[in-house]
């Protein structure tokens, strides 16, 4: 197998809306210990990277009495915050909200609650990861390209009615039925992750070779999001760590660096 090359992607990539800020479209909920923290109309994305979004919320529409002042200031790139905890009944958790001084312009009065700190939903979906970003979208198209998919010169899989999955700044995915699997080649294990666009992963596989092990290569989702429903059950292998043949040409193992970030590796 060629070794992995740092090369140009030859997929789009994801518009930089570094120092933006755009509405939400959509109701924002977050919630701790089974109480809603907010609920709320008007929040607002804003991007630090190109690749996602955070939520900023305003402050009217945040449960009264939850936030707890901690008489710190930070600055961030859109100015000064002050630092706030969330005391939710018995439930406290420092750190964990900055809201914008009267200051900081159009952002003044909103507020940035930690990710890990919260259960967050749009409308009545639950998000996972990090925020959806508008900018990116994720297509899952059938396809009939015949797909080869090849470790340290074994076969794992080959098929010629894969699910081609296309998300802006990621490489193409190719999704195969578990028929079309070398299962002697291949051991299930215990490893979960989730994306924000597609799911929770439902199983991961580890390519288990004469002289070679490969952890998780490969990963499936049972019940994904409605709009990846062609992806159900099917199973998708890193393009840069086995070689892929699409219609006898076989794909370069490209890595882009920017995204070398834990969540890219996660988020398949």
């Amino acid at each position: 197998m060629s070794s992995t090359v740092l090369a140009t992607p030859d997929f789009p990539a994801m518009a930089d809306m570094r120092d933006h800020v755009q509405p939400v479209p959509r109701r924002l909920r977050g919630v701790v210990a089974g109480i809603t923290v907010f609920d709320t109309v008007s929040a607002n994305y804003a991007w630090d990277t190109p690749k996602y979004p955070h939520y900023l919320v305003p402050r009217d529409d945040v449960l009264p009495g939850v936030l707890i002042d901690e008489d710190r200031e930070q600055r961030l790139r859109r100015g000064a915050v002050h630092l706030h905890g969330l005391r939710i009944g018995e439930t406290e958790i420092p750190s964990v909200a900055r809201v914008y001084d009267a200051a900081a312009g159009s952002v003044a009065g909103l507020v940035r609650f930690d990710w890990q700190a919260l259960e967050w939903f749009e409308e009545d979906e639950q998000v996972f990861v990090h925020p959806r970003n508008p900018y990116t979208r994720v297509d899952a198209l059938r396809s009939g390209r015949h797909v080869r998919v090849e470790l340290g010169g074994h076969l794992l899989a080959e098929s010629t009615s894969p699910v081609l999955v296309f998300e802006t700044g990621l490489p193409t995915r190719y999704y195969l039925d578990r028929n079309c699997l070398d299962l002697s080649l291949l051991r299930r294990t215990d490893t979960r992750t989730a994306c924000p666009y597609k799911g929770e992963t439902s199983d991961y596989w580890t390519a288990d070779l004469p002289g070679r092990v490969e952890e998780d290569v490969a990963w499936s989702y049972r019940q994904p999001f409605p709009a990846l429903t062609p992806i159900a059950g099917l199973v998708a292998f890193y393009n840069d760590r086995v070689e892929i043949t699409v219609d006898g040409t076989t794909l370069p193992q490209v890595v882009d660096l920017s995204l070398l970030s834990a969540d890219a590796r996660t988020g398949r």
